[in-house]
């Protein structure tokens, strides 16, 4: 079985995530606050996580 991809869009203090299994099929696709981002993906299986390549990914990666 291979990993889900969820991608990542960074803000200062929203961030945009979108998930899909491997077939494509969206897991979801929703807008969190800053204080949600680790509780997020603490419950998701292992994945690959995708981040835009800005300042703010900088700062979280």
């Amino acid at each position: 079985m291979s990993p889900s991809i969820y991608d990542i869009d960074l803000a200062k203090h929203s961030f945009s995530i979108h998930g899909e299994d491997e077939q494509g099929k969206i897991l979801f696709h929703k807008t969190i606050t800053r204080s949600k981002v680790l509780v997020i993906f603490a419950n998701i299986p292992p994945a690959i996580i995708g981040m835009e390549a800005c300042e703010a990914s900088h700062y979280w990666a």
